[in-house]
């Protein structure tokens, strides 16, 4: 698949997605581009802003199998991963397969169950398999979690740990829509009764495995200069260095900006990555990766304006 084969596929299911989502344009694109870099994406946003709708629109659009766990506070690794259950018909074990096992998991409010219950994720969302009783079964090739949190309430929640954080792509947030977007819904959803599903408005699949497959392999022929990739570096150990922050961003987080950059040069239809490429996408990468210092919290910093900072005063190549 050519790179322009990749814009006309992502600008088809940016239309698909379109028939039931109004607005949330730059949310759609993010998670296309984590779709195509092989990454998982944490939605936040306050109740009622689309955003489980927006997950199974997204999962239509691309005829990826989805699935759906709804995170509570007695929620099991379990329930998650299934279990072996002994078979006394074949005196056998038979595995019991969970949610986890589909292609696209919305993980809903997951911050409403404790740790040892998120920590279910990490081994799925890092390495794409699951370890059940010693024995490891892989996931599919495209295996994305989209998850969901309210930052409004602060009762019966759990803040997720570094760890699982750090497995995020991206950490969006979802706001309200404007006015003439939330007309839109109103009179769109207005007079209809319960929610309706993606398929129910038009929303069919513009993409198949191979499809996506041949998407991301086509990541191959963008080229990465090595400005860029000192670029990404200096920035990310930028953020370890700040005042503002007791802890910065990982490795990892560099591995991840430099693969989603190389992402949407592609669906820009570029063979290569330009620094406002990664400037554009720095701030979803690495704004729940960093630990403000008390006195930021203090002074009331946000990490979206500390982003901005560490990226002006990062030099960048020209």
């Amino acid at each position: 698949m050519t790179l322009d084969e990749v814009r006309a596929l992502a600008q088809a299911i940016r239309g698909e997605v379109a028939k039931s989502v109004v607005g949330q344009h730059e949310v759609i694109d993010h998670l296309l581009i984590a779709l195509l870099a092989g990454g998982h994406v944490l939605l936040e946003g306050p109740p009622g802003t689309a955003k489980t709708f927006l997950a199974r629109s997204f999962a239509a659009a691309l005829g990826l199998d989805f699935g759906r766990i709804q995170f509570t506070p007695d929620l099991m690794p379990g329930d998650i991963l299934g279990s072996n259950l002994f078979n006394f018909q074949t005196s056998q074990f038979t595995l019991t397969r969970g949610p986890i096992f589909h292609e696209l998991l919305l993980a809903d409010e997951i911050n409403r169950t404790p740790p040892k219950t998120q920590a279910a994720l990490l081994e799925a969302m890092q390495e794409r398999r699951v370890t059940l009783d010693g024995e490891a079964h892989r996931l599919s090739d495209r295996f994305m979690v989209i998850a969901t949190q309210n930052p409004i309430e602060n009762q019966g929640v759990y803040p997720l740990p570094e760890a699982q954080l750090d497995r995020f792509l991206f950490k969006l947030l979802v706001a309200y829509p404007s006015a003439e977007e939330e007309a839109r819904i109103v009179t769109r959803y207005g007079e209809g009764r319960g929610a309706p599903q993606p398929e129910e408005l038009g929303v069919s699949a513009v993409a198949d495995a191979a499809m996506l497959a041949e998407a991301g392999r086509a990541l191959a022929s963008v080229a990465l200069a090595e400005s860029v990739v000192d670029y990404v570096v200096r920035l990310v150990r930028a953020s370890r260095d700040s005042a503002d922050l007791v802890a910065g961003a990982s490795p990892r987080a560099a591995v991840l900006l430099a693969g989603a950059a190389r992402a949407r040069a592609a669906l820009d239809g570029r063979d290569y990555v330009i620094p406002d490429d990664v400037k554009a996408l720095a701030t979803a990468v690495l704004r729940h990766r960093m630990v403000l210092s008390p006195a930021a919290e203090i002074e009331g910093r946000q990490a979206e304006t500390i982003v901005a900072d560490l990226i002006e005063r990062t030099e960048s190549p020209r």
